[in-house]
């Protein structure tokens, strides 16, 4: 991705353990690793983010709801997301209800998200991915936009469905904006922001 390499190194071993190897979640919902669920369960803001300390407690949530989402447990994500009264937290309300899938439900949490700040690197990310794609017809207008939107990918992925090539490329889209919404989130949650 251009501008941004996602390192799990950089969120201290305890993350890196949890989000190595790479996940390509499922299109819809997953069976939930179970054999991640005991070290997400001994998961508080304080353990995510030591040693650098919580800055902002929100944020430190929103870490929680991402990597419960990564480990495919839908509902315990959607627990903590919903109780976050953030844009970060819409955003990781959004991702868990167009993962279930329930598209509808997704655009009304993606509405409050609206231009993130992450926006424009996903958008170019995409574009990277799109390029040279067998799909490139279907995915070209997120390669083109300038900013991520949130209400068009919901479309293609209701679109995808039973479209094997479609769905591993959303899937792959998936990967980029968690990658680069977990960072936001960890980077600001932190006390110590230059860590890491």
């Amino acid at each position: 991705m251009s501008g941004f390499h996602f390192d799990p190194t950089n969120y201290g071993p305890l993350v890196a353990g949890l989000i190595t190897p790479e996940r390509l979640s499922e299109f819809g919902p997953d069976r939930p690793n179970q054999a991640a669920r005991s070290h997400l369960e001994a998961l508080t803001p304080e353990t995510l983010l030591a040693p650098r300390g919580v800055r902002d407690q929100s944020l430190a949530r929103a870490c929680l709801a991402g990597l419960w989402l990564y480990h495919d447990f839908l509902d315990e994500s959607h627990r903590i997301s919903q109780e976050i009264d953030t844009v970060e937290g819409s955003y990781w309300h959004g991702i868990m209800h167009r993962r279930e899938p329930d598209y509808g439900n997704a655009k009304y949490w993606f509405r409050r998200v609206g231009n993130h700040p992450i926006s424009s690197a996903l958008a170019t990310a995409v574009g990277e991915l799109v390029a040279g794609e067998t799909h490139e017809m279907e995915f070209g207008f997120l390669a083109r936009n300038p900013s991520w939107d949130h209400f068009r990918f919901v479309d293609l992925c209701e679109a995808a469905a039973g479209h094997d090539g479609l769905q591993r490329l959303c899937r792959k889209i998936q990967v980029c904006e968690w990658q680069l919404l977990f960072d936001h989130c960890f980077r600001r949650a932190c006390l110590d922001a230059a860590a890491g």
